[in-house]
């Protein structure tokens, strides 16, 4: 289990856990980052990542994408 920040570009993951308060958490669902769904990293600007989840692309900052677990 590693933090979706470190993961390989274009790699599909499936995450395991989502870590934080329980309002970053909320925040992480609503955004449709749920334990078991599928993630990939499609790029990084200025270590800020761009994920892919549930057909969306979402920019996530390197803090939050290391709250999530896959």
């Amino acid at each position: 289990m590693m933090p979706l920040a470190y993961a390989d570009k274009e790699q599909i993951q499936i995450i395991k856990k989502i870590g934080g308060s329980p309002e970053v958490k909320k925040h992480l669902e609503d955004l449709g980052f749920n334990v078991g769904g599928e993630v990939s990293v499609v790029s990084e600007l200025s270590g800020n990542l761009i994920i892919k989840v549930k057909e969306s692309r979402i920019a996530l900052s390197n803090e939050l994408a290391r709250k999530i677990m896959v």
